[in-house]
């Protein structure tokens, strides 16, 4: 599907005051734009237009969240949806860049949790190191995940799952849980917060995988 452009969206992204611009701060000093930065801190990279990321932002108020979307027309929408809240949540940040920077903004240790929801499949195979979950990545956030921490990732495409549980397993992740039907799955799928695309597929009968990585 065709991303529609908004005009302006650039620069009202990037000035929006629920955004970091990267190119403001210095570098591995990422998680110190937070009010509290001695909390946990979450991430979730492909935040779109916001709906998973704040409702977790808004259940565990304890816990600092950052949302990385490398497409300003769609995180412009989360940004309103922010300044249309009576309270804005303290707790959630974002940044429009792509997630090949952030080693670059944070220390090791840094990040507890990172989320992958629906993530670009990239089906051709000469593009396989762009999926997220590819071991180029994994190789990045080993950078900044803590030792214990997790990678959690839900996506509608099988072949992406399936290349995905091959690419935890050869890198050293351990598997903690895995599901081919989130919804069906009463432990996995007890406290699941949907994504917009999840809402969509589930209503189409769409079944959802779902899996748990711990870093070793």
């Amino acid at each position: 599907m065709r991303l529609k452009h908004i005009k302006g969206a650039e620069d009202a992204v990037y000035n929006s005051i629920h955004c970091i611009n990267l190119e403001s701060i210095e570098k591995k000093t990422l998680k110190n734009c937070f009010s509290n930065p001695e909390k946990p801190l979450h991430i979730e990279i492909g935040t779109g237009k916001g709906q998973f990321i704040m409702e977790l932002a808004h259940r565990n108020p304890d816990i600092n969240y950052l949302g990385i979307e490398r497409y300003s027309s769609v995180l412009l929408r989360a940004c309103q949806k922010m300044d249309e809240m009576e309270t804005p949540l303290p707790n959630l940040k974002f940044i429009c860049n792509d997630a090949e920077v952030l080693p670059d903004f944070l220390n090791e240790g840094d990040v507890e949790r990172i989320y992958l929801n629906f993530s670009d499949p990239w089906p051709k195979d000469r593009h396989a190191k762009r999926r997220l979950t590819s071991s180029r990545f994994l190789a990045r956030y080993d950078r900044f995940l803590m030792h214990g921490g997790e990678i959690r990732f839900k996506t509608d495409n099988n072949d992406l799952f399936e290349f995905s549980v091959e690419e935890f397993k050869s890198n050293n992740w351990e598997l903690t849980a895995i599901t081919c039907d989130l919804h069906a799955d009463a432990q996995l799928s007890d406290g699941n917060i949907m994504t917009e695309y999840e809402e969509r597929f589930s209503k189409e009968g769409v079944k959802i995988n779902m899996l748990i990585a711990k870093r070793k």
